[in-house]
């Protein structure tokens, strides 16, 4: 998880080893200076400088004693124990001999001549080895006293060497030869070596036999560059490791695991190779710690880890993981550079010499002492001080210097206790400080001390000690100030104890777990268990503790019941156990050892009892011991004396939970309804907004009857009837009860019983089982609940048996059920005894008892188990009794009584009675009973050939087929009139059959393909078909009949063909097919071919142009159809066929409109004129004559598109202008007409009049009123289109041909053409016809438009 990574790299920032001492040069008269660690305690550090010194410091620095030499200390060495440091010294021959027990110095004679150069004591023995510089040798048994010379051990000074676990002595001197000797000196075996030795060590190579545990290796370095490895057991299979130039000189080296060498180097680097004979020399990892150079190695196997120093700094890494730096201690005022570090044997401490000749010593590890009350907190962070703190309260740290290295801390809420064997001394820790309070003699060594708010209660030999911290500050009596467990008649031995603010609880080796109340001064409580308790831990209150047994068993006890609860999974391994000190997750615990926390729930308040479930587990960083837990958050005390927060996988939904997805949100969803923190859990759930996620909520809640969160959780989701369920049932006391009913709803029935049978509503366990029909526990519930309910039960579970098919003892419960009282019940038990007698074979008994019994059903239900039976005859009788016709008279078809269901066919309404009654009346030759039977069952077909075949009545059957439809009765109709050679309705027939090839062959055979095309025109008809009557008419030469079916069945192609050979008789229908053709067939050249037709290409004689307009319409070839348009118009307008005209350009121009094609000018400009001319009829008739008068002026502009009916026009001009008032415009008019080409075709009424206009002309005219332009808003003449300051064509009205106004527009619904709101208002007051697209129209359909932008937008092309 990455809150524990998190936590483990905080572990690791905090870990800087503390300096406890140094000392300075001027303790020895400077460098070089040599020291050594005494082994196994470490409680000794011996230094010696330039000044004939060896001082003896302890592990807090201060100097113990001194040896006094003659000169420069050669060697010096402690033994196996630490109880001996041996040192020889220039200028001397006896060695010095310190007694670290007794604090003196004697002097050992070594009887030798020659300088010393060299000493070391044995692994496992008192043997001390002393050299020579003439590599002489003396062996010491400081047991015996005895000393063993050995002369000429080596030629020249003996350098180094090193005892193995065997107690065998190896050598080696500058003459370069290596020596194994036996404890009494005697040489085993002799190497020559390449170079001169140097830092000689006994080790075992890695190996796959691990049967001998022998030190058999010797390694030695050669000449500062090469590590040799002797084998003493094959001494020719040595191995020289030699390595990169480029790490420089070996500068040091060590065994450690498995058989791996960690190898320093002078510039900077070391590296771990392996012994193991296939890895042997090889690299297993390299780093460069330092840029410069690398001066010493020394490695704790306890702590596992490696300290390096060069460069003004030691660098410590973790054996486990060599790429991790553990620590990094800087020591920026050592400029000369460091010397030779070395650890304790307990890794506790890490001792450092330097060049300039100072010593430095680390705290590398603490012995980890610590305590917990409540949420404060103590812990050792040196070797004489305990630091106090509450990191959930946010107190700062308190330090307490303490005058002993302690053996046990203990806290209370106002006290600190620290001791060693059998005393204690007390702090109190005020607001204004730490101060000593007292100490206290115990009456043995102490294993733990307890301490609470005024006592503390002292565990020593088997006994308890309980006493106030200050006395004199209470006022209490003196039998209180002191009491010690257990009393003088109780033989037990106390083993573990601890202390709340109420009680002083402890266990004992006999089992007993007893609670002394303080306050009472009395013993309260006690539990007795099967083996001795040795750890006890109560939770904040007392109220609850777990404990551990002397087989490693956990229990959680409950003294308020004095019931005890095995803990699951649990590991025989754990060291201890914490409560969770949040006040809202009470049952909260975790177990731990050296590697996890398990974290533990005790549910006190399920529906299935109290229990201690596994919540999960949590990694523990290396060497950390939790002492507090509060809300998931673990606070560890580590080896540095240091404190660290680790976070338990179970409180991981305490986290921020914006990034997680679904999966991860459900599974914290499940941490926190194992731990019981349903608040957090809706929180998830709202997130989460999963229907199956509140489901599990709302269950979690139910079985830890929290009814109240239960009922929120289901409101949130709908489930009405689990809210309305739990709202009656929540202010249930009854806590047997109400855990029953919740059982209930998780659908524990079994639990639910044993619940509701221990409550004070034991009758609920019944009307549960009644609920779910469990109703063979109902009936032995209610015979001890409730006897006057086995009436009711007995019919129901008689139900529930009839169902399964065990009618014997339905039949007996069914009996059970009466009750001469409930006519209701009663009747439905008769009912069941009815039908299970007739089950069981008792037919009469059946029969009778359901013909007494009231109830139709029942009567259709005994008629189907004897129907089933084959008891017909009773199965009819009921079925009749109970009116049920169909029925009956079903049956009494299956035994032939005809007479009977002749008798019941009046009631009958099942179509398949008819049908069984219509055959046996057909067998029977009763033909008109037959078919009316036939059609009342809805068999038509059978309907049909009784008319045709026994009754001679075809019309009906012609009718009736007609009616259905029915394909078989087709058939027998056209097989019928087939027979009379009426073959024209046989062929009719025969397709309505769908027996088209017949059909056809019959019109084929008596030339009727007519009828046939006719008749399958208008069905749904293959294209086969089509293509056989194409055929057909193609061989009779009927080229417009084969052409049609050659379209139908889509042979254009051929169709063409045809259609273009039609003779002239034929000849517009057949091009109007044509057309049609060729707009099916989208076929170029097929349009080419009829074009060419039609153009008079292939006969010489062209064709009317409106079929050309037609085939180009069909082709949605609009902008041909356009022009062609124009030009029929044209020929339309030349020959006074005005209507036609105007129609055409509409339907044209609306065609174009609807395919978003611009609209030639040519056809707008037509359009209008047209238009114009055909709105003077409709004004001239309302007597408008100013609005006739002015269209008529526009269309006498354009008089040369009327060339049928220009003398007409213009003497129709001239009267309405001259009408209206226009005596100019009728005048010019007048003139016109008055030409030699016009003169003799005036009409004569008129003639003399305009003639008497020119004689004497009257020019007064009224100006043309002016309306602003829709563009532009320039004032223009109202019958003006062509706006002279915008230049734009503006849009007409369709009622007045004037141009149109922004605020008076309307449209046209259907053709959407613009029109004067106010006019076209007016026009269809007498008009119901829009003039433009003639569709019928009122004025209530028009709507006024506020916006007519995009009416301006122009579809004219210009």
């Amino acid at each position: 998880m990455d809150h524990l990574v998190a936590s483990k790299q905080r572990s690791r920032r905090n870990l800087h080893p503390q300096r406890v001492f140094s000392l300075l040069e001027k303790n020895w008269l400077g460098a070089p200076i040599q020291f050594t660690w005494q082994k196994a305690s470490g409680n000794y550090l011996a230094v010696t400088g330039a000044d004939h010194i060896v001082k003896i410091f302890d592990r807090h620095g201060q100097k113990r004693s001194e040896i006094n030499l003659s000169g420069n200390c050669v060697a010096m060495d402690w033994d196996k124990d630490g109880d001996i440091l041996a040192v020889v010294a220039e200028k001397s021959s006896c060695i010095y001999l310190w007694d670290a027990n007794t604090n003196k110095t004697s002097q050992l004679d070594s009887g030798m001549r020659d300088q010393m150069s060299f000493l070391i004591w044995s692994k496992i023995g008192s043997f001390l080895a002393v050299g020579t510089v003439k590599g002489n040798l003396l062996i010491y048994n400081r047991q015996t006293s005895r000393k063993i010379p050995v002369l000429g051990k080596h030629t020249k000074r003996i350098t180094c060497g090193c005892w193995s676990k065997e107690n065998l002595l190896a050598l080696g001197g500058e003459d370069k030869i290596i020596t194994v000797s036996n404890q009494e000196g005697d040489t085993i075996r002799q190497s020559p070596l390449k170079s001169e030795p140097g830092n000689m060590q006994f080790s075992m190579m890695r190996s796959d036999d691990r049967t001998s545990t022998a030190e058999s290796t010797i390694s030695v370095v050669l000449g500062k560059k090469t590590l040799f490895l002797f084998n003493l057991n094959e001494p020719y299979n040595s191995v020289d490791l030699e390595f990169k130039q480029s790490y420089g000189n070996i500068v040091c080296y060590s065994w450690y695991g498995d058989g791996y060498i960690m190898v320093g180097f002078s510039y900077g680097i070391f590296v771990v190779i392996s012994t193991h004979i296939r890895e042997i020399g090889l690299e297993i990892f390299q780093a460069r710690d330092y840029k410069d150079n690398l001066t010493s190695i020394a490695i704790s196997q306890t702590l596992n880890k490696a300290a390096t120093c060069g460069d003004n700094c030691i660098k410590i890494h973790d054996l486990a993981e060599l790429k991790d730096m553990y620590a990094i201690i800087n020591l920026d005022d050592e400029i000369k550079g460091l010397s030779t570090l070395s650890w304790t044997d307990d890794g506790q401490l890490l001792a450092l010499s330097t060049q300039r000749g100072s010593l430095h010593v680390f705290l590398t590890k603490l012995p980890i002492l610590g305590d917990a009350c409540s949420t404060r907190i103590a812990y050792l962070t040196s070797l004489l001080e305990v630091t106090v703190a509450n990191p959930v309260e946010g107190e700062l740290p308190i330090t307490v210097s303490v005058d002993v290295e302690p053996n046990f801390v203990a806290v209370g809420l106002y006290h600190l206790a620290v001791g060693m064997n059998n005393r204690a001394w007390f702090y109190v820790l005020g607001e204004n400080g730490v101060k000593k309070l007292k100490d206290v003699e115990y009456l043995g060594t102490v294993a733990s001390v307890c301490l609470h708010s005024d006592y503390a209660a002292a565990l020593f030999e088997g006994k308890v000690q309980l006493h106030l911290i200050e006395s004199e500050l209470l006022d209490t009596q003196e039998e209180r100030e002191t009491r010690l467990f257990p009393a003088v008649d109780d033989k037990c031995r106390i083993l573990c104890h601890a202390l709340t603010g109420d009680f002083l609880i402890y266990g004992t080796d006999t089992g007993v777990i007893q609670y002394f109340y303080i306050e009472n001064w009395q013993f309260v409580n006690d539990y007795r268990h099967p083996v001795g308790v040795k750890r006890i831990f109560p939770d904040p209150n007392g109220t609850t503790l777990v404990f551990i047994d002397e087989k490693c068993d956990g229990f959680v006890y409950c003294p308020v019941n004095d019931a005890t609860y095995e803990i699951p999974d649990f590991s025989p391994t754990i060291k201890g156990v914490l409560w969770e000190n949040w006040p809202l997750d009470k049952g909260v615990f975790i177990a731990y050892d050296d590697d996890k926390a398990y974290t533990y729930v005790f549910h006190r308040n399920t529906i299935q009892g109290s229990r201690v479930i596994l919540a999960d587990d949590t990694k523990i960083p290396f060497s950390h011991k939790p002492l507090l837990l509060y809300n998931g958050e673990l606070t560890c005390q580590t080896q540095s004396g240091q404190i660290n927060n680790v976070y338990l996988d179970t409180h991981s939904f305490l986290n921020n939970l914006k990034d997680l997805g679904p999966d991860e949100l459900r599974q914290m969803l499940t941490q926190t309804l194992v731990l019981k923190r349903f608040s957090d859990a809706w929180e998830l759930c709202m997130i989460l907004n999963d229907h199956d996620a509140w489901n599990e909520l709302g269950r979690d809640c139910l079985h830890h009857m929290d009814v109240e969160f239960a009922i929120r959780v289901y409101r949130a989701i709908g489930d009405v009837g689990m809210v309305m369920s739990l709202e009656q049932i929540k202010g249930i006391e009854d806590n047997n009860l109400l855990a029953g009913h919740l059982a209930m709803f998780t659908n524990d029935f079994n639990l639910a019983q044993d619940l509701y049978l221990a409550s004070s509503c034991p009758v609920a366990a019944l009307e549960m089982r009644r609920d779910l029909q469990h109703w063979d526990s109902a009936l032995q519930l209610a015979k001890r609940l409730a006897p006057d309910q086995i009436p009711l039960i007995s019919k129901e579970y008689a139900i529930q048996l009839e169902f399964t098919g065990d009618y014997v003892n339905a039949l007996a419960h069914y009996e059970k059920g009466i009750t001469g009282e409930n006519k209701e019940h009663d009747e439905l038990c008769l009912a069941g005894v009815a039908q299970m007698s007739i089950r069981m074979g008792d037919i009469r008994r059946g029969v009778n008892q359901a013909l007494k019994h009231p109830s139709r059903v029942l009567k259709r239900d005994c008629g189907a188990i004897l129907e089933n039976m084959k008891q017909y005859s009773e199965a009819a009788q009921l079925y009749e009794k109970g009116l049920y016709y169909d029925k009956a008279a079903s049956v009494y078809i299956r035994y032939k009584n005809w007479a009977k269901v002749g008798e019941l066919l009046p009631h009958v309404s099942s179509p398949k009675i008819y049908l069984q009654y219509a055959k046996a009346k057909e067998a029977d030759g009763r033909y008109k009973e037959a078919v009316v039977a036939y059609e009342n069952a809805k068999q038509w077909n059978s309907v049909i050939r009784i008319y045709l075949d026994h009754l001679n009545n075809p019309e009906r059957a012609v009718s009736i087929v007609r009616e259905t439809q029915s394909l078989d009765g087709a058939k027998m109709v056209a097989r019928f009139f087939l027979q009379l050679g009426d073959y024209g309705s046989a062929i009719q027939f025969l397709v309505m059959s769908k027996c088209n090839n017949e059909a056809f062959t019959l019109a084929q055979q008596h030339n009727k393909m007519e009828i046939y095309a006719d008749i399958i025109g208008s069905e749904n008809t293959t294209n086969e078909d089509y293509q056989s009557i194409a055929l057909y008419f193609e061989g009779e030469k009927r080229h417009f009949q084969a052409g049609k079916f050659f379209l139908l069945c889509g042979q254009y192609s051929r169709a063409l063909k045809h259609f273009l050979k039609c003779p002239s008789s034929e000849n517009n229908a057949a091009i109007e097919m044509a057309i049609e053709t060729v707009g099916q067939a989208k076929d170029e050249l097929l349009t080419s071919q009829l074009i060419d037709h039609l153009m008079g290409e292939s006969d010489g004689m062209p064709k009317d142009a409106k079929y050309l307009f037609r085939l180009y319409m069909a082709l949605k070839q609009y902008r041909e159809a356009a022009r062609t348009a124009i030009i029929i118009a044209r020929e339309e307008q030349s020959a006074g066929n005005y209507r036609n005209a105007h129609d055409l350009l509409f339907s044209m121009y609306a065609e174009l409109k609807s395919q978003k094609i611009k609209i030639p000018s040519e056809m707008a400009t037509n359009l209008m004129i047209l238009h114009s001319y055909i709105l003077v009829k409709i004004h001239v008739k309302k007597g408008d004559h100013m609005k006739g008068a002015r269209l008529l002026i526009r269309v006498a502009k354009n008089i040369s598109k009327f060339p049928s009916h220009v003398v007409p026009i213009l003497t129709s001009t001239v009267i309405e202008c001259h009408r209206a008032g226009l005596k100019n415009s009728a005048f010019r008019f007048a003139a016109i007409l008055m030409r030699p080409e016009h003169r003799n075709r005036i009409d004569a009424k008129y003639k003399k009049k305009i003639e008497a206009m020119v004689r004497r002309p009257d020019t007064s005219e009224a100006e043309e009123v002016t309306t602003p332009c829709p563009f532009c808003k320039f004032l223009l003449p109202e019958c003006e289109l062509l706006c002279p300051g915008c230049k734009n064509n503006i849009p007409y009205c369709i009622a007045t041909g004037r141009h149109m106004l922004r605020d008076d527009w309307t449209v046209c619904p259907h053709c959407d053409f613009p029109a004067l709101y106010s006019e076209f208002k007016i026009m269809l007051n007498t008009e119901s016809t829009c003039p433009m697209c003639s569709e019928r129209l009122n004025f209530a359909q028009l709507k006024m438009i506020s916006d007519c932008t995009q009416y301006l937008q122009t579809e004219v092309e210009p």
